[in-house]
């Protein structure tokens, strides 16, 4: 994953488990003070937020000890590869659109992050500028031309 991917995830643990893991124990302590726990809605409700919270802290722990690091700014070539920003041109709207190539739990489209193991992502590797890619999406088929390729 990218280095800014690997931050955010660091955050969010962080975030899940200084800021939302006591404020859900206050919210069960909370609850609990309210008696009956069999027909106790709010109880039961904090509980499901702690298990959730405390599946997704397991999970991120997991993938940033697991995490391989890549200094994209460091990488070069006229070949895409992970971490490579590639400008492609639509053949049929003749639309510019930019993507990332990032590991998959730093992935999102809106941003122009595509996860590598995305059906884009996996027609790009190994392209170089002037290729003609098809990649088969959900909505169909798609043509993209490679204008560019950058490391940043």
């Amino acid at each position: 994953m990218t280095g800014p991917g690997y931050a955010a995830l660091e955050e969010e643990l962080r975030r899940r488990q200084q800021e939302e893991r006591p404020r859900i124990i206050a919210a069960i302590s909370e609850a609990r003070s309210h008696g009956d726990l069999s027909e106790n809605a709010e109880y039961h409700a904090a509980k499901e937020s702690q298990s959730l919270n405390e599946g997704r802290i397991a999970e991120l722990e997991d993938k940033l000890a697991r995490a391989e690091v890549i200094d994209v700014s460091k990488l070069s070539g006229n070949t895409i590869k992970f971490g490579a920003t590639v400008t492609l041109i639509d053949e049929d709207t003749e639309e510019e659109k930019a993507y990332q190539i990032v590991g998959e739990s730093e992935a999102d489209v809106k941003l122009g992050k595509v996860s590598i193991t995305s059906p884009i992502a996996r027609a790009l590797i190994s392209k170089k500028v002037g290729d003609t890619v098809e990649v088969n999406t959900p909505g169909g088929g798609k043509s993209y031309e490679i204008t560019a390729i950058a490391f940043k």
